[in-house]
């Protein structure tokens, strides 16, 4: 089963050198645990493009899709057997890199 874990943050390069060792350590133990997918850190939202192709021409707007004080800085796509072994994982992952985490299954 894989779950989406998404890194909730107010701030875009805003970790700090002992949150990135804290990270890296904590995605070895990811990879150590087979648990490891993919993971990636997200540009500011202010760089975002919402995209609507449901009309004739596909309409484009500057900017996140909502308006928000925090925003998604990163996410981790897991492999775990179930959602109690991926809840001690965000647990741990939100302790390494100082963020609260949310966790969502893939259907």
């Amino acid at each position: 089963m894989q779950f989406f874990v998404s890194v909730i943050h107010d701030k875009s390069n805003s970790g700090t050198p002992e949150e990135m060792v804290a990270i890296d350590a904590f995605n070895e133990t990811l990879v150590a645990g087979g648990h490891w997918v993919f993971a990636g850190g997200l540009a500011d939202p202010a760089t975002a493009t919402v995209v609507d192709g449901r009309g004739a021409q596909p309409l484009l707007t500057d900017g996140p899709f909502v308006e928000t004080k925090e925003f998604v800085a990163g996410f981790w796509v897991w492999e775990a057997p179930d959602l109690d072994v991926a809840l001690k994982l965000a647990a741990a992952g939100s302790k390494a890199c100082h963020r609260r985490v949310e966790v969502r299954p893939f259907l």
